[in-house]
């Protein structure tokens, strides 16, 4: 009998924890997503992005995660010409990584000075922090990506 009486005891433990377990918080609704591709093509690079001197291939993520994120494939076009592309402005974002797909691109990064990232580097870009394009070579090609969908861009130079 005192064997049986300790086995419901054990049970009965177990069922509790069972139940502090399953008992985790809520989480905050997330947005739906839906699937997406998208296949290289040429026609894909639009000038309508954000600056005049690179071309952007949306891929399509803004609109299958109801705009939580945004990812696209910037290509910068040359030459660069720094009175153009080397102005102070910063990001209002969550998060910013930036993956180096073609060429090298530098960029001066507040607090950490020039930086030179070539094809296979990535680099996570802070919330707010100020940075700006030095230079890159004529093949430069990145892949952003950046939450929330649509961010704002705060210029601290004209």
């Amino acid at each position: 009998m005192a064997q049986s009486k300790r086995k419901s005891i054990v049970r009965a433990r177990a069922k509790k924890i069972a139940v502090k377990r399953s008992a985790a918080p809520k989480a905050k609704a997330k947005r739906r997503q839906k699937f997406v591709a998208s296949h290289y093509s040429e026609a894909g690079f639009k000038t309508d992005g954000l600056r005049t001197y690179a071309k952007y291939r949306d891929l399509g993520i803004m609109a299958a995660t109801g705009g939580a994120a945004i990812a696209h494939v910037i290509r910068f076009v040359p030459p660069c010409v720094p009175e153009v592309v080397s102005k102070n402005h910063f990001h209002d974002v969550d998060f910013q990584m930036i993956y180096v797909l073609k060429g090298w691109i530098e960029t001066e990064i507040d607090g950490h000075g020039a930086q030179k990232m070539s094809a296979g580097s990535a680099w996570l870009q802070p919330p707010r922090i100020k940075h700006k394009v030095l230079d890159y070579s004529d093949d430069c090609e990145v892949l952003e990506i950046v939450l929330p969908g649509d961010f704002k861009t705060v210029e601290l130079e004209k």
